[in-house]
This record gives C-alpha cells, sequence and structure tokens, in this order.
C-alpha cells in the first residue's frame, strides 16, 4: 500500500504535470471508489476549474481548486497517478481522469480499486473527521516523545497506527526499526529515552531519503533493509539473514542480530 513517500512521490508528480491547467472534463470509470459526491457532481466541482495547490497529510493527497473547494485522493494498495498527452491513450485501471482544455489528462490509476475519492471541505476538516494524528513527517522530537507517551503493545504497531502518526505503513515502519535498531515487538513502554531518540531520527532519514529516491524500494540508498525484505535476504549492515514475526497482525522483516528482541539499549 503506497505510504508516506509514495504519496509525497505523488504529490510532487501530481504539481508538475497538472497545476493551474483549466479541467475541460472528469470522468469517472469507477464510481465506487467516490466518496461524498457522484461522478456527476465530481465533474460540476472540477469543470471549468484549475488546481492551484496540493497538500499531504500522512497517506492522503490534497488537491485545491482555484474555487476554494477540495478534492481528496487516497491510493489504496494499487493506485497511482500517471499523466498522458492523449486522453485517448489513458493507462488500463484509469479510473479517473481529468482532461485538461491545453491538452493533456492526469489519471487515478487503481487496478484493484482499492482507494478513495472525495470532496471534502478541507483537509484539516478531513483529519478531524477521521482522527489522523499528525503528519509523521511534521514531528519533532518532543511531539514525537508526547505521542509515544502512556502507550502500550508494540512499537511497530505503534508507528502503524494512523490515530497517533499518521503516514507509516507496514514496509516503512520496518525499515525505520532496523535503522534504529530496534525490534518489531519491543514494547512502547519500555523505550527508553534514548530510543526514542534514535527512532525519531531514524524516522524522518528514512522518510525523507525514500521520497528522494523516488519511494522505489530497488533505488533506496545502500544500507537499507527494505529491498531484502523476502525468504533468502541478508542485513545490509551485518550480513545475517533476515527474518520475520507476526507484529501488529502484519509480517514484520528485522535483523535478529542488530535488532535484538530482548535489548533494554535498543
Amino acid at each position: 500500500m503506497p505510504e508516506l513517500p509514495d504519496v509525497e512521490v505523488y504529490r510532487r508528480y501530481f504539481d508538475a504535470k497538472a497545476l493551474n491547467r483549466r479541467i475541460d472534463a472528469v470522468h469517472v470509470e469507477a464510481p465506487d471508489l467516490l466518496s461524498d459526491t457522484s461522478p456527476q457532481g465530481l465533474g460540476r466541482l472540477a469543470h471549468g476549474h484549475a488546481f492551484e495547490t496540493t497538500r499531504r497529510h500522512g497517506k492522503y493527497l490534497f488537491a485545491g481548486l482555484d474555487s476554494g473547494t477540495w478534492i481528496l485522493m487516497h491510493f489504496g494498495m494499487t493506485g497511482h497517478l500517471d499523466y498522458v498527452e492523449d486522453p485517448g491513450d489513458a493507462p488500463p485501471h484509469s479510473q479517473c481522469l481529468f482532461s485538461f482544455g491545453d491538452s493533456g489528462a492526469l489519471a487515478y490509476v487503481a487496478t484493484r480499486k482499492l482507494g478513495k475519492i472525495g470532496t471534502p471541505s478541507s483537509p484539516e476538516a478531513f483529519v478531524r473527521a477521521e482522527d489522523l494524528g499528525p503528519d509523521a513527517l511534521t514531528l519533532d522530537l518532543d511531539g514525537f516523545r508526547d505521542i509515544a507517551a502512556g502507550r502500550r503493545g508494540q512499537v511497530k504497531s505503534w508507528l502503524m497506527d494512523q490515530r497517533s502518526l499518521a503516514g507509516i505503513g507496514n514496509v516503512y515502519s520496518d525499515e525505520i526499526l532496523f535503522q534504529a535498531g530496534i525490534h518489531p515487538r519491543r514494547p512502547v513502554g519500555d523505550l527508553s529515552g534514548d530510543d526514542l531518540a534514535r527512532l525519531h531520527r531514524s524516522l524522518r532519514s528514512v522518510l525523507e531519503r525514500a521520497i528522494e529516491a523516488g519511494a522505489d524500494p530497488q533505488s533506496m540508498p545502500e544500507g537499507f533493509l527494505l529491498p531484502e525484505r523476502e525468504e533468502g535476504g541478508t542485513c545490509p549492515r551485518c550480513g545475517a539473514q533476515v527474518a520475520s514475526v507476526s507484529a501488529a497482525g502484519r509480517t514484520a522483516w528485522f535483523c535478529p542480530t542488530c535488532q535484538p528482541e530482548h535489548n533494554g539499549s535498543g
């Protein structure tokens, strides 16, 4: 599922391809993806207007129109954006297509139709309604420690809880924990102040470097676990074989040597 780095890459792609261009037509192939609107309603909202700004909160992309209204995109398991010069050349599984008056179109592509397109009154209103935590990249160390205070359960589960901090999923929680040297099953309450500081540094570094790499697993910096998250993978730090456990209801990949389960220092 696209996580914060993926959606930030999509946001920048959106800016490069779609900002300040008048929308001539909107075609919705999968009405079930629409939330709080209809294909006709989305078309009326967008037709004749231009996207003038974008914002991202966690895994959600918000595109602001020059009318002051907003369009929300969530990408589900397989969603992404694709720009084409000719709307007739839209790629397969283009579920929503914004065609521009000066040629070209931006396609919301989703093979499995598990995303969402909506029309919230504002990004802030949507974040409140969904009870989302702060965007993971906006938190300073004090804020990070504040949301960790009093938390129970495993650290991987906490990192993935969108009500605590928004944007981190299964893949990048593994990378963040690997870079911090913390086992995915460590209880949050057992993390020391130094552990939390190291985890916060890792969080920021991993997300920023993943964005710089275009969120492409094969383009990640040297020393990233992400390309090795599979059977037979090896730790890029010590060469040990990576392992997996069930954590937060998901499969967590880690290095047993670099991320020991019982280690008070992390």
